[in-house]
């Protein structure tokens, strides 16, 4: 047993000198004589097909996706929603001809508070391409509606003085069906 551990560390002591060990400085090869370039024969490059100049727009090549149409929006609305957080969202709303007839929003968030729009404080700024309302009150509160596909949206910028509390940090846009009104 004794000599197989000498063995053993015999080994290691040789592995480690050997590891240890420097090799004589050799000679660096001769220089071969760099090649004579050929002439150079341009030939026509195949086509090369037209590189999207970011990623998100490979996806977009070869489909028929046509911008939305700017046209005057007409919605109805009069709608009731909760959702699963608790929050509580009634809306009457109706645009003809992108000109809003009635305009009346009420956002409930729990123990935040609650958001209230009504069309008499506000003055309607543009028609096209999206609806926009300034407050009459807060200069810089807006409130937006655009159609996207089936939908329309209601955006609220710049508003906390329409909101009790911090509920105006909580406050997220009202999403409407165009077709029969439900919001959600």
């Amino acid at each position: 047993m004794r000599r197989r551990i000498r063995r053993l560390g015999a080994g290691a002591l040789v592995a480690l000198l050997a590891a240890c060990a420097q090799t004589p400085p050799q000679a660096p090869p001769a220089a071969e004589p760099e090649p004579i370039p050929e002439p150079v024969v341009e030939e026509a490059a195949p086509p090369v097909a037209a590189r999207p100049e970011n990623a998100p727009l490979k996806y977009l090549l070869g489909r028929k996706i046509s911008p939305q149409p700017t046209r005057p929006l007409n919605v109805k609305s009069r709608c009731e929603h909760r959702d699963d957080r608790g929050t509580r969202t009634s809306l009457k709303l109706w645009v003809k001809e992108a000109e809003v007839k009635q305009f009346s929003a009420r956002v409930s968030i729990p123990k935040r508070g609650t958001c209230q729009f009504e069309l008499k404080d506000y003055a309607q700024q543009e028609k096209l391409p999206n609806v926009l309302l300034a407050s009459r009150k807060e200069g810089d509160c807006q409130v937006r509606m655009w159609e996207q596909e089936n939908r329309v949206t209601l955006a609220f910028t710049r508003c906390p003085a329409a909101c009790e509390g911090d509920a105006f940090s909580y406050l997220w846009p009202i999403m409407v069906e165009a077709k029969s009104g439900r919001c959600f």
